[in-house]
């Protein structure tokens, strides 16, 4: 029996020598990947080494970061990690809840008041500067707050719409805001927002749309006068990629396209291209098949349409905005598209260049407070 111990003893022990050997080996051998295209973000490098940062332990943690991210079969043992920790229970995975019917939901962060106090103070600069052009601003909650009822027991999040309220009441009056967590309320029960995506879908942008309208004093298009049309419903989307929860089943991704078409010029202004669609369908051949509105995030997207109206409309804005612009185009002859963390020209300039009458800012409340990109609008009246 004591002979039979050691010799179990000597066999794992020889396994698992085989096994660390095989996996030495299959690093040296896997070449460094620059794009993880399940969890769609890149990878790291290695590091350029220097003293000065290996004293400091920058190199370390940086070498370590390399590692992790290059390590062999490194999506396979994501994979298996999350599947361990949901069978003992554990209902979170990166800042991501695994909630009840396969909705996955980020981490809020409530914020302090400092934090939107520099977010008001350069919203009311840019107004300052800009007096004649009229505001408009929207926060959208995520899914965590539409859908708390979803959650896991105990989930720990911050109130978005303590958050949302306090930017509401922070504003000054001449700056319109745009109350779309009713709205969104109200249709809760709808596929409103993606299950494994952080994004609404085009059903919640389309109530958003309506909200938008109803303060803007426009008349909204009813849900009749669109042919929806399913695009893919093969869609694993942000929160999936960040999580690594796998055996989930993929959304499907609507696309909301008037009966009525009109001719249309989208510019990529900064990569000096040009189509006639906002929808890239092309991307739905990749990863995030969400670029498929607008083609993902760009600084500049400039729109014509051949409307009578003349009016323009500046939209500053986040990814949620990608899928609700599309719904305006019967309302605007212009619609200007900035990106703000990636617009590094003088956004003065453009209001005076282009004239707008009206200006959106648009964010869902998770990114608006996370991105301090909002913060340039101050910037540029300096």
């Amino acid at each position: 029996m004591i002979g039979y111990d050691k010799r179990t003893r000597t066999m794992t022990a020889w396994l698992l020598l085989l096994f660390i050997g095989t996996m030495v080996v299959m690093n040296v051998l896997t070449p460094d990947k620059d794009f993880a295209e399940a969890e769609n973000r890149v990878l790291e490098k290695p590091p350029a080494f220097e003293l000065r940062s290996l004293l400091s332990g920058t190199f370390t943690a940086s070498y370590e970061r390399y590692v992790s991210d290059q390590f062999a079969f490194r999506g396979v043992w994501v994979g298996i990690k999350t599947d361990a920790e949901r069978i003992v229970g554990k209902k979170d995975s990166n800042g991501v809840y695994l909630g009840e019917d396969g909705y996955l939901f980020q981490h809020f962060t409530s914020p302090n008041a400092a934090e939107v106090e520099k977010r008001i103070a350069a919203i009311h600069s840019f107004h300052r500067a800009t007096p004649g052009l009229n505001k408009y601003v929207m926060l959208v909650p995520t899914s965590a707050a539409l859908l708390a009822d979803k959650l896991p027991a105990n989930a720990q999040t911050g109130n978005e719409r303590a958050a949302i309220n306090q930017v509401q009441q922070s504003l000054r009056s001449d700056i319109r805001f745009v109350e779309v967590y009713p709205a969104l309320h109200d249709h809760r029960g709808m596929s409103i927002y993606y299950k494994t995506d952080h994004h609404w879908t085009s059903t919640g942008a389309y109530y958003g749309y309506q909200a938008l309208c109803r303060r803007m004093g426009i008349v909204p298009k009813s849900e009749a006068a669109f042919d929806i049309r399913q695009a893919t419903d093969k869609f694993y989307g942000s929160l999936y990629s960040k999580s690594g929860y796998r055996h989930l089943k993929p959304d499907r991704i609507d696309l909301y396209l008037p009966r009525e078409e009109s001719q249309i010029r989208v510019e990529y202004v900064d990569e000096g291209r040009t189509t006639n669609s906002l929808y890239e369908l092309e991307q739905l051949n990749k990863k995030d098949k969400y670029a498929v509105f607008l083609n993902g995030n760009h600084p500049l997207i400039r729109i014509t349409m051949a409307n009578p109206t003349g009016k323009k409309l500046l939209v500053i804005k986040d990814s949620y905005a990608n899928s609700l612009v599309p719904f305006l185009l019967e309302h605007f002859a212009e619609i200007d598209v900035v990106d703000l963390r990636y617009y590094d020209e003088s956004l003065l300039k453009l209001v005076e260049d282009r004239q707008f009458q009206d200006m959106i800012i648009l964010y869902n409340v998770h990114t608006f407070f996370e991105d301090i990109s909002i913060l340039n609008l101050s910037e540029v009246t300096k």
